[in-house]
């Protein structure tokens, strides 16, 4: 997928997630989300903020993190979620249409992050938030062709990952299919996804990853 339909998939995929947002109760705003350790308004801060960084913020907080990249991540995400929700809608709305990214990634990882993330608010609460295919199948290219932080090649190495509903394929060995969308999920460590394969491989990778 080149940039000229990435940016669009995003543009699709914000609008998605802030309209749901928008219904939230407050009790679900508060509920743990599929990223652990992150509640839904956690994740929420994190797609407000992850395209609209303050530099000299954030070289503040990477110290706070001793320079570990993931806890940047996660302290960022939280400190931003402390904005009442209305606002966070507000700046996810803002967002679309703009091609703004965070240094050192590209459009490819803005798409995988918003499509992960919306899914990681979504399943939990158990409100319907479908994934474009080919928004999916692209970001699940990128996420296997690249190595931090899934290591895909090398976690899924002896299996065959196939999707039932969109022609994508990935890996040498046993077959694991299933919908596109569970397959993002999985491949980026959303382990519930799991149930949703099948396949002569399934079995074994849901062993392997468990």
């Amino acid at each position: 997928m080149d940039l000229d339909r990435i940016w669009p998939a995003i543009n699709a995929q914000r609008a998605r997630t802030a309209e749901l947002l928008e219904q939230l109760s407050d009790d679900e705003w508060a509920r743990p989300s599929l990223c652990s350790g992150w509640t839904v308004r956690d994740v929420a801060g994190h797609l407000a903020w992850q395209c609209t960084p303050d530099v000299g913020r954030s070289l503040v907080v990477l110290l706070k993190a001793r320079g570990d990249v993931n806890r940047l991540i996660h302290l960022t995400a939280v400190e931003h979620a402390t904005r009442p929700t209305t606002q966070l809608v507000a700046e996810i709305r803002a967002l679309i249409g703009t091609h703004k990214h965070p240094p050192g990634v590209g459009a490819a990882e803005v798409l995988i992050d918003n499509l992960v993330h919306s899914q990681d608010i979504a399943v939990p609460l158990d409100r319907p938030l479908p994934l474009a295919q080919d928004a999916a199948a692209a970001a699940a290219d990128r996420v296997w062709s690249r190595g931090w932080p899934f290591h895909a090649r090398k976690k899924f190495a002896g299996y065959r990952l196939s999707a039932t509903d969109c022609d994508w394929s990935a890996g040498t060995g046993a077959e694991v299919r299933g919908p596109m969308e569970a397959l993002l999920m999985v491949l980026t460590g959303r382990l519930t996804a799991l149930s949703r394969l099948h396949g002569e491989g399934a079995a074994g990778l849901t062993t392997q990853l468990a």
